[in-house]
């Protein structure tokens, strides 16, 4: 369990007496700074038509995940299985349109490896609250999703380009909106505050 002591101990400066805390610069919390919401992806609502019940979970208190071994390793364990097994591919490759989300078989493109990481936590056991589907900028610009998991020492991500699962703060990516912690149907807007300078100096990293 190397990564989660070195992600821990990372995280350690960010979390004081047990509850999440800014460190070093005050734009980078350990939790994403939400505003208000936001328009949801004409992909997932088309998604939701056909898959109604994978987005029907709404809550008045959402809750974190406390990141023991247990919950660390559902972590690892789908992130890299699902990395594995679904080979990437365009939504024109696999179904000859644009824009369709949908739970892969063998390949598909980033948001479809999100729903199935979203799909198989939550059958682990992990509440709908904390999976939640996140739309970012990457490093060329370009539109791209991840998990974000809610836990107990923060926001972290689950990314088909990677198999280290990062704190949201430590990733080349400008975030733009997610899921809504209360209902599954609405999404948020992120307000992304780190500087330009940050995020580039996260992109030259090795």
């Amino acid at each position: 369990m190397l990564q989660r002591a070195a992600l821990l101990f990372f995280l350690a400066a960010a979390t004081a007496g047990g509850k999440p805390a800014f460190a070093g610069k005050a734009e980078e919390g350990p939790f994403m700074p939400m505003l208000g919401e936001a328009s949801s992806p004409v992909g997932y609502i088309s998604f939701c038509t056909r898959h109604p019940f994978d987005c029907v979970a709404r809550t008045r208190t959402p809750v974190l995940v406390t990141l023991d071994d247990d919950r660390w390793l559902d972590l690892l364990v789908v992130n890299r299985s699902v990395n594995s097994r679904v080979a990437p591919a365009t939504d024109q490759e696999v179904y000859g349109v644009e824009e369709y989300w949908e739970y892969p078989i063998d390949r598909g493109d980033c948001e479809d490896y999100v729903l199935l990481k979203r799909k198989e936590l939550i059958e682990r056991g992990w509440p709908p609250s904390t999976v939640l589907i996140t739309v970012v900028r990457d490093e060329n610009g370009d539109g791209h999703a991840v998990l974000t998991v809610r836990t107990d020492h923060g926001d972290l991500v689950l990314d088909n380009k990677v198999e280290i699962i990062r704190p949201w703060f430590e990733t080349p990516y400008t975030y733009i909106k997610r899921q809504s912690v209360y209902d599954a149907m609405k999404w948020t807007r992120i307000d992304d505050r780190r500087s330009t300078a940050s995020v580039a100096s996260i992109r030259r990293r090795p």
